[in-house]
């Protein structure tokens, strides 16, 4: 099997850690310990043992996850290293030479090289910024057919943070339903909403329905590679002996941490807190945008620490990126990496003064290629 270039992630892990500056993250500034547990647990956690954790997820693990879902049973969770192992787990398990795979774009490309790497046919359908990017519901009609396995899709969306209107979801399932197909929801931004309304979980809405979340977006918990999926029980047994071959089991400190993090009580704090930055900070990024004059245009993105923004200047995305990168050490993403140049993504979850930081830096180079 050949794989493609994975080409958000190969920069992302080429200079995340080498920029002064990086705005490239999805998500908001990392929680510590010290904000999500006790002295307590943490004088219980010292007193772990570091062997091997149960390799689906604990029982007190999966229990913490399934109050999310109601009705969801723990048989019905595996655990993984966070949610990119859910993804590769879900594509390797389904996917087979041939297959039908219509993807959603713009969106996190890590489905998109799986699936053409395990012989799909990958047919993409957009998501327009015209209809405050939802998908047009002709185009899928088009795309779908008998032949169709899986639709993916990321709600709310990477890179946009739009979210799916209830017309959106309803006539997906309605054209999954006719083909027979799975839908695939990445969910990782669910609890990342500016308004505070937790955008509705696929789980539930249709029998052929995958879920993946994780801890790394909304909870800000990365550190932690914690993700799981929610499906029923007949696939998940199939899938988790494909985990055996991949990380095996998840941390027994990551596990015993994440249970710790979605109690109830913590889990809405850690939330509160996630939304408290974003609302913080997306008008600090937006008035910075609009002060640009016409050279930005955008929708305000309704989940998520981004905002995918199109400019006005003839140079591409990609070359754009690298000349911050060399030139003033800054780090975002170019929109050619969701196959769309002439876009950015601006990661704002970061702490306010590293933010401005950045975009002063960024209005340096954008003065000199303007």
């Amino acid at each position: 099997m050949k794989i493609e270039q994975f080409k958000m992630e190969r920069m992302q892990s080429t200079w995340e850690n080498v920029v002064d500056i990086n705005l490239s993250e999805s998500g908001v500034h990392p929680l510590t310990l010290d904000g999500f547990i006790s002295p307590a647990d943490l004088a219980e956690i010292r007193r772990l043992e570091l062997g091997y954790s149960q390799t689906n997820g604990t029982a007190g693990l999966r229990q913490e996850i399934a109050r999310i879902y109601p009705g969801l049973s723990s048989e019905q969770i595996l655990v993984t290293a966070g949610s990119s192992e859910s993804n590769f787990l879900l594509s390797w398990s389904l996917i087979e030479p041939g297959d039908e795979v219509l993807f959603e774009l713009p969106n996190y490309m890590q489905m998109w090289g799986l699936h053409r790497a395990f012989g799909a046919k990958v047919k993409p359908f957009w998501l327009r910024e015209s209809l405050d990017w939802q998908p047009d519901p002709d185009e899928l009609k088009k795309l779908i057919t008998k032949k169709t396995k899986l639709i993916v899709l990321t709600n709310p969306n990477n890179p946009t943070g739009a979210i799916l209107s209830e017309e959106s979801v309803k006539a997906i399932i309605s054209l999954a339903d006719k083909a027979g197909a799975w839908i695939l929801a990445d969910e990782v931004y669910q609890g990342a909403e500016r308004d505070g309304r937790t955008t509705p979980s696929f789980w539930g809405r249709y029998p052929k329905v995958m879920a993946v979340n994780g801890l790394s977006k909304a909870y800000g918990l990365p550190g932690l590679r914690i993700g799981w999926i929610v499906g029923p029980a007949d696939l998940i047994l199939k899938t988790w002996p494909y985990h055996d071959y991949t990380t095996i089991s998840p941390s027994v400190l990551s596990d015993r941490l994440a249970q710790l993090a979605l109690r109830p009580e913590h889990r809405e704090k850690i939330l509160a807190r996630t939304r408290g930055i974003l609302n913080k900070n997306f008008p600090v990024i937006e008035a910075w945008l609009k002060g640009h004059g016409g050279l930005f245009s955008f929708r305000p993105p309704r989940a998520g620490a981004i905002v995918f923004v199109r400019y006005n200047l003839k140079v591409n995305s990609t070359a754009l990126v690298e000349r911050l990168i060399h030139d003033r050490s800054v780090l975002i993403v170019p929109g050619d990496h969701f196959e769309m140049d002439h876009h950015l993504r601006f990661g704002f979850g970061s702490e306010g003064g590293y933010l401005m930081e950045g975009l002063k830096r960024i209005d340096q180079t954008l003065g000199e290629v303007r």
